[in-house]
């Protein structure tokens, strides 16, 4: 009886979900979820791992190690240095790589194949490699370069390149961006009048997509920063740990929740209804 109202209840073609995704998705989430258990439970309980057992599940739960890592003098000029650097990268990649991309759709879009492959160089060249090389050279010729904390800015677009440059792409690609630009020429406007009346307001969701990506491409970058010797916020999170371990855990815990926070916020504005389709009007 009740196989047969499920059966009524379900639509026509409709199909029923596969176990194995299923499974797999559950795999996925315990996988993920659990080490994050295990930092929290590390964070923020004082009970020692000898004595954890289900009495003692929900004993000794504090704050402590947060608040403390918080009033740490060192942890908001860290955190205030990677939002500075973090701001810099988006302003240099979106102004680098968004007329870029515009322009090759536009006028080379043969040159696409070429722009794709430079894009994703910096997966090819190592950060170690990149930042020994490029120290090598400013240190000699300008060491007022790398003695500012906002030298990082540079190294940090370069990162980022690949994740930008798609996300712009795959923007573009969604609108008619002929039409767009011919509509409004046609009617008088200039390019930059173009760029920002007409392009830009359609390009909201890539364009807000890059940026989000490049934010957490600065706050997870540790190895170019070590090097330069910089404080930034995962350079201290690892010279913090080694003296408050369970501080370190707290804040690392915070900062992983923070990015996915920025993910999911960039997967909701993108998936807004509306927002990912481009408008034809020009006005």
């Amino acid at each position: 009886m009740a196989a047969s109202v499920t059966a009524r209840r379900r639509k026509p073609g409709q199909a029923r979900p596969p176990v194995v995704s299923v499974i797999v998705l559950l795999a996925c989430a315990v996988y993920f979820i659990l080490p994050l258990l295990a930092m929290a439970r590390f964070a923020f309980q004082r009970v020692p791992m000898v004595r954890f057992n289900f009495s003692t599940l929900f004993d000794r739960w504090t704050l402590d190690s947060l608040s403390n890592a918080f009033s740490d003098p060192l942890f908001g000029s860290a955190l205030t240095l990677s939002l500075k650097l973090a701001v810099g990268a988006i302003l240099i990649t979106l102004g680098i790589l968004l007329p870029t991309a515009l322009w090759v759709h536009l006028r080379v879009p043969r040159a696409r194949p070429l722009v794709e492959i430079l894009s994703v160089l910096p997966y090819v060249v190592p950060p170690i490699a990149l930042v020994v090389g490029v120290a090598g050279t400013f240190r000699e010729t300008a060491p007022w370069f790398l003695s500012s904390d906002l030298s990082l800015i540079p190294f940090y677009s370069v990162l980022a390149m690949p994740f930008t440059y798609r996300a712009l792409d795959a923007g573009i690609r969604a609108i008619d961006l002929r039409t767009l630009v011919d509509a409004s020429r046609s009617l008088g406007a200039g390019w930059l009048t173009t760029l920002f009346r007409v392009l830009i307001p359609n390009l909201t969701s890539a364009i807000v997509g890059s940026a989000f990506l490049t934010a957490t491409v600065v706050l997870g970058e540790f190895t170019i920063a070590s090097l330069l010797l910089k404080r930034t916020l995962p350079t201290y999170l690892v010279l913090y740990q080694n003296q408050e371990p369970q501080g370190g855990m707290a804040l690392a815990l915070v900062v992983f929740l923070a990015t996915a926070l920025l993910l999911a916020l960039f997967i909701a504005v993108t998936r807004r209804p509306g927002r990912g389709a481009a408008s034809t009007a020009v006005y």
